[in-house]
């Protein structure tokens, strides 16, 4: 492999690496864990695996890389009394993997395209918690799905 193709290989390892720190700036902005250099390594990672994987034409290095993050992600993944905390954050360094796997395949506008779907979805965040605080009050009130509450009985 020419210096020039290794320099072009180096590069797309940093768009990986770079599409991981945007994801991981808002992880840090909104005080998650797996913030900026997780992020920025997990989608490196990702991308040199994956080139690994294309260079020696065995996709299952490529494919070790989805089981070994979703390992990784198990660990993010807290249970604690009644609640269970990290989905969010686990499931947010499984697909930065996909992205840097996209990078590693030439796929760098999808990867850039599903970067900024990532950050968009996460940013959903405050309308996800307002509905989901909705539907806990509700559920604490004693209603379920199949009783719902009762009709307002003011004026």
């Amino acid at each position: 492999m020419s210096d020039r193709d290794q320099f072009e290989l180096f590069l797309r390892l940093l768009l990986a690496a770079g599409l991981g720190a945007v994801v991981g700036l808002e992880r840090d902005f909104r005080g998650h864990d797996a913030g900026l250099r997780t992020s920025a390594l997990v989608a490196l990672g990702a991308a040199l695996f994956g080139e690994v994987s294309r260079h020696i034409g065995d996709d299952r290095v490529a494919a070790g890389v989805v089981q070994g993050v979703g390992f990784l992600c198990a660990g993010l993944v807290f249970h604690g009394g009644s609640q269970i905390r990290g989905i969010t954050t686990a499931a947010t360094v499984w697909v930065l993997a996909g992205v840097g796997l996209f990078v590693a395949y030439d796929l760098r506008l999808t990867a850039i395209l599903v970067t900024a779907t990532i950050v968009v979805v996460l940013e959903l965040a405050p309308v996800s918690n307002k509905i989901n605080g909705r539907g806990r009050s509700h559920r604490h009130r004693g209603y379920s799905d199949e009783t719902p509450p009762p009709a307002n009985t003011q004026g």
